[in-house]
């Protein structure tokens, strides 16, 4: 029989299966002032490993400010509710938080050297959403879903969720029908095969745009709560509130695994003793419920050593800012851009965790070099895990107005890579260190997939 069509091979019906995936050989690293996406190649076999090897740099003066960015599809085109399993994981779509414009850049026919196929401008985009400032990116079955911070004009909410179309990436609008109380936006996941959307809360821009508004954090005025949706009738159902001490509910890591009702959520900070935490969202008897699982205290400092927005405290918060969940669903991977810390924690019993690993890099406060004795500015920020579980990438840069508060001698990109020990327990790679003097560095996606761009509908 004539074979009509394919799926992508790197598409996998399973995490499990996913794990078997050949080593990825390409990084792409989005980078910000001035604004680029760059190729790192990850082949340790070649004479450009570890190295920038090309980089697509966008119009100047735009003021994009890149910052999440993801495929335009990925495993969940096999899922038994989508109807396009002839999508190739082909393109990244490369929104501006700032600028509310999105690039479409497509990796064939040669991955080393993409280019921008597409531009949405921003006035589509508000147009026809009623959104702006763009997020994070997901390829899901019936589209490419992108949240989004803020209203369409002005520096407010609501924030949501917006669709593109997969194959001719044009805007199709908003995707809530009913948003019920949500009015901050920051993450989203789902439950695909319980049809049910997670969403998390940072702020309007208004709050984070110009940096941390100090005032605002300890008035309480940022994100605590989580929302559920109905993902087929796109109707708000629950909410989960952590509590207005817990400020800015950030990251989603929802369970690879379709079976599994839980995942884990990052706050920022608590207002009462500066500490960061990780939660477990779960269904228990049909009802939604959290609890925290985590709490990662501040670290006690000289003022004379803090930043002007940090002094009258006298300590380092961890600012736990990302996270990533192994494809196994055994480690969780928390990132503190404030200490400079990544750490590991065993979460095969979700509820209680234990603590498998920590690596130090950078920090506010006395920094610490990496193992080949280079200086690293910032600290542990976007973290990224190859599907097999071995290695761990991370870069140093969170958002620029919030880098030049917390950092105000500046940050220099970096990407760094760490080893994992399959018992638990991480070592950065001391030969391996991509070091940006004139550009910051921010989310990492890996060539045919990672740990945190697919979502599975088979056990």
């Amino acid at each position: 029989m004539a074979k009509l069509f394919g799926t992508d091979p790197t598409f996998y019906p399973s995490a499990r299966t996913a794990m078997e995936a050949p080593k990825e050989k390409l990084a792409y690293i989005a980078l910000l002032k001035p604004d680029a996406i760059g190729v790192v190649d990850l082949d340790s076999d070649s004479k450009t490993y570890g190295q920038l090897i090309s980089k697509i740099e966008l119009p100047e003066g735009l003021e994009d400010e890149l910052h999440h960015f993801g495929w335009n599809a990925c495993s969940s085109a096999l899922c038994p509710t989508a109807f396009h399993p002839q999508l190739e994981r082909r393109y990244l779509i490369v929104p501006g938080i700032r600028s509310s414009r999105v690039y479409i850049i497509d990796t064939k026919p040669d991955p080393r050297n993409p280019k921008i196929v597409r531009t949405i401008e921003p006035e589509e985009i508000k147009r026809r959403t009623g959104y702006s400032r763009l997020h994070t990116v997901h390829c899901g079955p019936e589209g490419i879903f992108i949240s989004a911070l803020g209203a369409a004009e002005g520096d407010g909410g609501p924030g949501g969720i917006m669709l593109l179309d997969h194959f001719n990436f044009n805007v199709l609008g908003a995707w809530e029908m009913d948003r019920g109380s949500q009015h901050y936006a920051y993450d989203f996941w789902w439950h695909i095969a319980h049809d049910v959307t997670v969403t998390s809360e940072w702020a309007t821009p208004d709050l984070f745009e110009n940096g941390l508004n100090l005032d605002a954090l300890l008035e309480r005025k940022y994100g605590h709560k989580l929302h559920f949706f109905d993902s087929r009738t796109r109707s708000h159902i629950d909410e989960i509130d952590f509590g207005d001490q817990h400020q800015m509910v950030l990251e989603l890591r929802p369970a690879h695994d379709p079976r599994k009702t839980y995942g884990f959520a990052s706050v920022v900070i608590d207002v009462t003793n500066l500490a960061s935490s990780i939660w477990v969202w779960h269904r228990d008897e049909g009802k939604w419920k959290a609890e925290k699982i985590i709490e990662i205290p501040a670290q006690p400092a000289d003022p004379d050593k803090l930043p002007p927005a940090l002094k009258g405290v006298g300590a380092v918060p961890p600012l736990v800012t990302d996270m990533v969940l192994s494809l196994d669903d055994k480690f969780l991977y928390v990132s503190c851009w404030g200490t400079g810390e990544m750490r590991q924690y065993d979460v095969s019993d979700p509820f209680n965790p234990t603590l498998a690993g920590v690596v130090k890099i950078g920090g506010i406060v006395d920094p610490v070099p990496h193992p080949s004795g280079a200086q690293i500015t910032g600290g542990p920020q976007m973290v990224e895990l190859s599907r097999d579980g071995s290695r761990l990438y991370f870069s140093n840069s969170l958002y620029s107005t919030w880098d030049d508060q917390f950092y105000p001698d500046g940050i220099h990109g970096a990407m760094i890579k760490v080893d994992v020990n399959p018992e638990g327990g991480i070592e950065i790679d001391e030969k391996f260190l991509l070091q940006l003097t004139d550009v910051r560095a921010h989310q990492i996606r890996l060539e045919g997939g990672d740990s945190s761009t697919d979502t599975f509908c088979y056990p």
